[in-house]
């Protein structure tokens, strides 16, 4: 049973879902009919421009019928893929959004575009799995998909197939607008709307609905993107997403002679610094909030957009994350309390966590989100997953589906997690946090409560980097507070290393580092027991792999204080 602020939160989170639920039932019966029904696709006037970056070999394996998302595959074996069980949520939402036929058109064969035809009839003849298909962001995906590819799909295509595939367009259009009309989480509205206004571009005989989208387009847009150009989510992974369909967006919106509306020319402009931001040496994001493996590719071609001369934004107020950069060396930190409850479904409990990046090589990471998995991804959002401090071996945030955090039976429980996902119920609260420059360094330093409530513990962190010589200190505090005051608290401060850092024991104490590049770092650390132990690295490109994690334990009773230094030697 949940406690306290938990039981509160849970109590009022049930309580809102069945007012949305009514509301939805509701809305079934009272939508409005000339949006559902005369909308009717009648041509198509452009296809606009699909940023994701395409691989002709990967033609190849789809026609020899080996269809791999989402870090899982299968073997059709001259079947339809819509034919098999998916093996994973993830796997199938992938296959029915239709973003694969973009490597297709890439091997611009006439085989290819006979396979792509293929699919493209199996799925409009109704095969696969209905209700995965017809989730928002997947039917967002898949209509923003069917218009990018559309020269693919149809060059060559007779009258009846042409037809068919106006239709299948138009009546996607009415579904995600149905959906806009309901309770629809923040995200998927902002992708449903995303998808709308391509259509209306793109497509003639639906310019009401163009009309309408773009309205939802603006709102959301100016509720969801931080004046610091984060997103709500604080999610990295779909901060990315959404700038690879909002930049042709607003190029769609040119080529049809229609001025794209500010709300999008601002999202834009503000969200490429704070991609920047993130941004490793190695050209991958750092591993917060639901990132994992880093389409380089995609990056990139953002990035052009960018400008090569801009500079990364330094920090990020509204969406809690904060840049040392001195030479060769980044540091990037998570000091952002967690995001809103309808957009914390892939959150993490990495408060205070960091990344630190010596040119291309990866050093200090967080496990980062696997592809697949609903325990792995559980894990992986915990706190001991990120690298900063744990309180009694427990997350600071608390997260809808939790056992300690059920109520109210099994029922009601997962009737909640069907509908929000696993949300992020508490955490800390804001974060608070100072900048400084010193001379020949950055110093960033900040606190967290998410440990108050349930143990008296303040969580504060303090980094500061140097360039000469190149060099992260680093100090950590725990300050009682409360009504749990005196009572031994065991914490472990984490370190997780990267796969291609290898790691020993020092005959000093320390731990040495050891890079694919040759450099040599040396760990040490005071105030505290120092241990090497066992770790996974869940954002590998080929899947989660085995690495190793610096450990420093204690028991705090009183105030204490651990300090460690990551020098190169």
């Amino acid at each position: 049973m949940a406690r306290g602020p938990q039981r509160w939160q849970l109590y009022r989170l049930l309580g809102r879902e069945v007012v949305r639920a009514a509301r939805e039932q509701v809305g079934r019966f009272t939508a409005r009919p000339d949006i559902l029904t005369r909308a009717r696709v009648t041509g198509l006037v452009i296809a606009p421009h699909d940023l994701r970056t395409s691989d002709a070999s990967l033609a190849d394996d789809i026609y020899a019928g080996l269809f791999v998302f989402a870090g899982r595959s299968l073997v059709v074996s001259g079947r339809s893929p819509f034919d098999y069980d998916p093996p994973s949520p993830e796997w199938a939402d992938a296959l029915y959004g239709f973003g694969w036929l973009r490597h297709l058109r890439a091997a611009d064969t006439a085989l290819a575009r006979a396979n792509a035809r293929a699919f493209v009839s199996d799925f409009m003849n109704g095969r696969g799995e209905a209700a995965r298909a017809s989730l928002v962001p997947v039917a967002s995906r898949r209509l923003i998909s069917f218009l990018c590819q559309s020269p693919l799909v149809l060059e060559g295509a007779d009258h009846a197939f042409y037809q068919g595939f106006l239709k299948i367009v138009g009546r996607g259009a009415r579904e995600l607008e149905r959906s806009l009309s309901r309770s629809a989480p923040p995200q998927s509205r902002l992708l449903a709307a995303v998808a709308l206004t391509y259509a209306g571009l793109c497509c003639e005989g639906i310019e009401a609905i163009l009309r309408r989208a773009t309205r939802v387009l603006v709102r959301e847009l100016d509720r969801q993107i931080l004046p610091d150009g984060g997103h709500r989510s604080r999610d990295p992974r779909f901060a990315m997403e959404l700038l690879l369909d909002l930049l042709p967006l607003r190029q769609s919106f040119l080529s049809r002679n229609v001025d794209p509306p500010e709300a999008l020319l601002r999202a834009v402009d503000r969200m490429l610094p704070a991609l920047r931001l993130l941004r490793h040496g190695d050209a991958s994001l750092s591993h917060f909030n639901g990132m994992g493996v880093t389409a380089a590719d995609h990056l990139a071609t953002l990035l052009v957009y960018a400008g090569a001369g801009t500079e990364p934004l330094m920090y990020g107020p509204h969406s809690g994350y904060a840049r040392l950069e001195t030479g060769r060396v980044v540091v990037v930190c998570d000091v952002g309390p967690p995001p809103p409850l309808p957009q914390s479904r892939n959150a993490g409990a990495g408060c205070l966590s960091f990344e630190l990046t010596s040119g291309a090589q990866r050093i200090v990471v967080n496990c980062g989100m696997p592809a697949s998995g609903n325990e792995l991804r559980r894990m992986a959002r915990s706190t001991a997953a990120h690298s900063t401090a744990t309180v009694a071996d427990t997350s600071s945030c608390r997260f809808l589906g939790e056992p300690e955090g059920w109520f109210g039976g099994r029922l009601a429980a997962s009737w909640l997690l069907r509908r929000r996902g696993p949300v992020v119920l508490s955490g800390p609260g804001p974060v608070t946090v100072e900048r400084r420059t010193e001379p020949g360094a950055a110093v960033l330093a900040a606190r967290h409560d998410g440990y108050l409530a349930a143990f008296g513990v303040i969580h504060e962190r303090r980094w500061r980097l140097s360039a000469d010589p190149e060099c992260l200190e680093g100090e950590d505090a725990f300050r009682r507070e409360g009504r749990h005051g005196g009572r031994p608290r065991a914490v472990a401060v984490r370190f997780h290393l990267h796969t291609s850092v290898t790691a020993r024991a020092d005959p000093e104490g320390g731990v040495a580092l050891t890079l694919t590049t040759g450099e040599a770092w040396l760990f040490t650390a005071e105030g505290a027991t120092l241990a090497l132990e066992e770790s996974v690295y869940f954002a590998g490109v080929v899947g989660a792999r085995k690495t190793t994690q610096i450990v420093l334990h204690l028991t705090v009773v009183e105030d204490a204080r651990v300090r460690w230094r990551i020098e190169r030697v």
